[in-house]
């Protein structure tokens, strides 16, 4: 019988996967500026390996540090305040006692859609975030219910994982674009050098790595969901309440979020509704599936 992976063990396992991202992160934009530098200009390699890991060092270093407020800008989201909000104030205060992690900021997007997010690089560093319209129709349990799976992002290290691959595809997918421009309009007249091997490397990079490391960061992202669900529940030890705020959520989002589509994958449940794709192409598993697992614990 295989050994049973505590909560504890889940935020180890994050806590590891964080620092291999970040490695990944550095690696890969020193290695691609390399092999540019080999295929372009050879005699200049050596330059542009230095230039790519300073540029990388600072991405890296920018995003651990500034996750939280890229986010906050990116949704347009304002700070909640105890005369306003007196009610979401409470339950996040009480739920971080429960879940043992200091209080997260907690802000609120001014959108009818039924949804709520975290992000931050560690729980003393964590945001919470909820629309108006999650305030407005959940009744105390359901906003519980949602309110703790958000927690137990913080609380396990999601919000810092989910960041990190969202920054590595992100790179991957910018570099990748870049290529491909160049190799479409610049033809072959700019390359001074460079192995056929090199070169070729380069195009498949271009073209197949931003779909394999999306689907990559879709994948944990599902998984991610599952798990916060899963111990959501155990943290208000009600899994209805979950369960039927996800109910209440799939009947009433049918329009997207004006939201940039960067932030997708850290929402409850994905905020461009009305074009989510399923299977692994999704950034969250379905609704029904979760409601099933919820109601059947």
């Amino acid at each position: 019988m295989a050994a049973r992976t505590t909560f504890y063990d889940e935020i180890a396992q994050n806590k590891r996967k964080s620092i291999l991202l970040a490695a990944l992160v550095f690696i890969t934009i020193v290695g691609i500026g390399y092999a540019i530098g080999l295929a372009y200009d050879p005699g200049f390699a050596g330059v542009i390996l230095i230039i790519s890991g300073v540029i990388s060092l600072a991405y890296v270093w920018y995003t651990y540090y500034n996750c939280d407020k890229i986010v906050i800008k990116a949704t347009g989201a304002r700070p909640a305040t105890k005369r306003e909000h007196a009610h979401l104030v409470h339950l996040v205060e009480g739920l971080s006692l429960a879940a043992g992690v200091p209080t997260p900021k907690i802000y609120v997007i001014d959108s009818d859609q039924l949804n709520a997010m975290a992000t931050g690089r560690d729980p003393k560093h964590a945001v919470v975030i909820v629309t108006r319209g999650l305030l407005n129709s959940l009744n105390r349990q359901e906003l519980e219910g949602v309110i703790a799976h958000e927690m137990s992002h913080v609380a396990n290290y999601d919000i810092l994982f989910a960041t990190l691959l969202a920054s590595m595809v992100g790179v991957i997918s910018i570099v990748a674009g870049m290529l491909r421009r160049s190799f479409w309009f610049g033809g072959r007249r700019s390359r001074k050098g460079g192995s056929g091997i090199v070169m070729v490397v380069i195009i498949l990079f271009a073209i197949f790595a931003p779909i394999l490391s999306r689907m990559v960061q879709l994948a944990a992202s599902r998984k991610r969901e599952f798990l916060a669900d899963a111990t959501g529940a155990k943290l208000t030890r009600y899994p209805k309440g979950l369960a039927s705020a996800l109910r209440k959520i799939k009947g009433h989002n049918h329009t997207p979020m004006k939201v940039d589509g960067s932030t997708a994958h850290l929402f409850f449940v994905n905020p461009f509704a009305s074009k989510a794709l399923t299977g692994m192409f999704s950034t969250h598993p379905p609704i029904d599936k979760r409601i099933k697992i919820l109601e059947s614990m």
